[in-house]
């Protein structure tokens, strides 16, 4: 069986061992004094037991082969992170390609507690900061061998060696080397010399990290040869479509299995406890007998009857009763109840966001192919988490996870959806014994979706006779803990006593992480009620959160910058207004400023102009975080304006995007700018930063337009005239 495309093929550990002629440079998990061509090295307190990697082949042509473990959809993953271990080995990026690490968490997992070697995940904007200072090392190790070897060579000291892209020079005589001839007579020491950050580069020497150079998977992606799942052409594949459960938990009955086994091109019907399967020849034709299946589903599910529309009122009533399943303290900082009892001013208001689904441009598909036995199997996915769904494959096929050759393949978008899915098509690949491609519809993707949940978020503030704020007290209700408290904590406003508690519920709903997570409902409202606290005070919004800001300087000037860029305060056109928010995720901080119009008849809210200032610490790519950011704004207008999914009796209400709209380019802002603040301090998150901006600013450009809070996400042309008609 053959790949389509070899751009994304696995290599085997021979081939690490091998490396075709060329040198492969072998590190720790931690980065530090490794051992080589071992998969374990002697414990010392500089080297603890760890796996051994590779990262770097060099052949002798001299091309640079650097190894990528993260999943690539788009975010520029992929050049990024070779971009870091080329400008530590000083390679001539020109020199150099790119290729998939294949499936070893153990050795290129995401680092988790200051070592690489967590889980292979490409989740929660965690990349470049996971990978970013161990690969900085991987380099200048191999590069630190390099030199090691030119020195034994020329017989000279190492001291009076430097390196220009793929060449060592020689500092004396000006004699130089391309490392592809270093490889003809180089010897690898072992151990590996040891590299610490004193032997990394000086960033203000840096010709690849921070500077603008050209993705990896572009020219594929615009000619059409880069392979996605989808793409992927195995001999003797079928064709695989599903009809899963309407309503969560509920399981399958067909009832005209005869009839259905009659369908054109049918090859077979494959059961499972969610849904049933059915394969063909060609997916039209499965498509069509899938059509064809008459289905009873069982009763008795935890979410049947469910009535999304409901779900506020009824959290609004459990939070003032106190009465949720389980209620939980996220944060406790003084005593926010008794201080807002004695404050000046009493601020509250109710927050409501929508189930949202991921919508992303590709659907789920990937091909399995489990050999005859059923003993292993073969897989071509784009997943965000190899490793996991090659796991999925292999407990379902009751084999080793060794036994599983897993292709990754480009992600055509994630935002947390692209994991986990991948068992369906394994069970039906085993029963039908042959290769199959599982495709998912829009229409499946966004009824078995799994979403990003519901939730209220209760507001109530205190502010002394100078309209400061002195006590904070956040309640979050909705379904699923670990995705509703993200971004409740706001430490670069100075607000002394604070308390968050979490109000939970389960309506048997499938929910997951979705860009941002819990930022985007929060920030939504955190920073819409500080614009009504500030409105209600009289206070341009701006210099109010420069008040809160006083004791934060590095927030301040990103404040500071994006009112610049905006002309904060400058004339405006008549009928439209500006507003303006502050968020952060995982480490990075933006401010935005949207410049918007309003229909007054049909409700319509226009975007026009977007700014926003960030500081993310070392940007590898500005050209691409700038698109980090832009993709981020233009998601966040989407569902601030467009999307949401409701249930009904159980079932999900929306089917494909006639009913279930995101923004188009007609919609989008005639202009976004961006500003990256400069900053020597490792990098941090950027890839969901930017999304929770747009419900706070839109909804405070809403305020000063027309004196009214937006509170219920989105803010639908419905929704926006019945505020208007008060």
């Amino acid at each position: 069986m053959k790949k389509n495309n070899d751009q994304t093929a696995g290599i085997t550990r021979r081939q690490f061992v091998v490396s075709a002629g060329g040198l492969g440079f072998f590190i720790t998990a931690g980065a530090i004094t490794p051992g080589f061509l071992k998969r374990r090295i002697q414990t010392t307190a500089e080297s603890p037991l760890e796996e051994v990697t590779a990262w770097v082949q060099i052949g002798k042509n001299g091309m640079i082969t650097i190894f990528n473990p993260a999943a690539e959809m788009g975010q520029g993953s992929m050049t990024a992170l070779a971009a870091i271990i080329a400008e530590e080995l000083d390679a001539d990026w020109n020199m150099v390609r790119i290729e998939n690490a294949p499936v070893i968490p153990a050795i290129y997992g995401l680092q988790w507690g200051g070592k690489l070697g967590g889980p292979m995940m490409t989740v929660g904007s965690r990349t470049i900061k996971g990978y970013y200072n161990g690969l900085r090392l991987a380099g200048a190790q191999a590069r630190k061998v390099l030199l090691q070897n030119v020195a034994e060579k020329w017989q000279v000291p190492i001291g009076d060696l430097i390196t220009e892209p793929s060449t060592v020079l020689h500092k004396i005589s000006g004699r130089k080397i391309g490392y592809g001839e270093i490889v003809s007579f180089a010897k690898i020491p072992n151990p590996l010399p040891a590299v610490t950050e004193q032997d990394l580069k000086d960033p203000a020497t840096f010709r690849l990290v921070g500077h603008v150079m050209p993705r990896f998977d572009i020219p594929a992606k615009v000619n059409g040869s880069a392979s996605y799942a989808i793409d992927t052409q195995v001999e003797g594949m079928v064709y695989a479509s599903m009809s899963r459960s309407p309503i969560n938990g509920t399981k399958p009955q067909l009832l005209n299995e005869k009839e259905v086994r009659e369908s054109d091109g049918l090859i077979d019907i494959v059961s499972l406890d969610h849904g049933i399967a059915v394969v063909a020849k060609t997916y039209g034709q499965a498509l069509k007998a899938k059509k064809s299946m008459q289905i009873k589903w069982s009763e008795g599910a935890k979410a049947e009857g469910y009535d999304s529309t409901k779900s506020f009122g009824q959290y609004q009533a459990m939070v003032t009763a106190n009465s949720s399943d389980k209620i939980k303290v996220v944060l406790e900082s003084g005593d926010a109840a008794k201080v807002i009892k004695s404050a000046s001013k009493v601020y509250s208001g109710d927050y409501f966001t929508d189930y949202l689904c991921h919508a992303q441009m590709e659907p789920l598909n990937l091909v399995v192919s489990v050999a005859g036995d059923g003993q292993s199997a073969e897989a071509w996915v784009g997943t965000q988490m190899p490793d996991g769904d090659r796991n999925s494959i292999a407990k379902v096929l009751n084999i080793d996870e060794s036994k599983v050759k897993f292709n990754t393949c480009y992600l055509g978008g994630g935002f947390g959806r692209r994991s986990g899915f991948s068992s369906e098509a394994a069970i039906i690949a085993k029963q039908v014994k042959l290769p199959v491609k599982l495709i998912w519809s829009r229409e499946d993707d966004i009824q078995y979706g799994a979403f990003r949940p519901i939730s209220l978020q209760r507001l109530k503030a205190g502010v002394d006779n100078k309209g400061n704020i002195t006590g904070w007290q956040h309640e979050v209700a909705g379904p699923d803990e670990r995705l509703q408290t993200g971004g409740v904590k706001m430490d670069y406003y100075s607000i002394p006593d604070q308390s968050v508690r979490l109000h939970l519920a389960d309506h048997g709903v499938r929910t997951a992480f979705w860009r941002s997570v819990g930022h985007g409902p929060n920030k939504f409202a955190q920073e819409a009620f500080i614009g009504e606290i500030a409105y209600d005070q009289k206070i341009d919004t701006y210099a109010y959160r420069r008040r809160l800001m006083k004791d934060s300087p590095r927030h301040l000037a990103i404040l500071d910058k994006v009112a610049t860029m905006s002309k904060w305060g400058a004339p405006i056109s008549k009928g439209r207004a500006k507003g303006l928010a502050f968020s952060d995720y995982g480490g990075s901080y933006t401010a935005g400023v949207v410049e918007i119009a309003l229909d007054p008849d049909s409700g319509q809210i226009r975007v026009h102009h977007v700014w926003a200032a960030v500081d993310a610490g070392v940007i590898v790519q500005p050209n691409n975080a700038i698109a980090q950011m832009e993709g981020g704004i233009v998601m966040g207008i989407s569902s601030t304006l467009f999307e949401s999914i409701t249930f009904k009796n159980g079932k999900v209400q929306q089917s494909n995007f006639h009913d279930y709209p995101i923004l188009r380019m007609a919609d989008a802002p005639e202009s976004i700018e961006i500003a990256l603040i400069p900053s020597s301090l490792p990098p941090t998150s950027l890839g969901e930063v930017s999304l929770p901006l747009m419900g706070g600013a839109i909804a405070n450009a809403f305020l000063t337009l027309t004196g009214k809070p937006l509170r219920h996400l989105p803010f639908t042309n419905d929704k926006v005239l019945e505020v208007l008609a008060g």
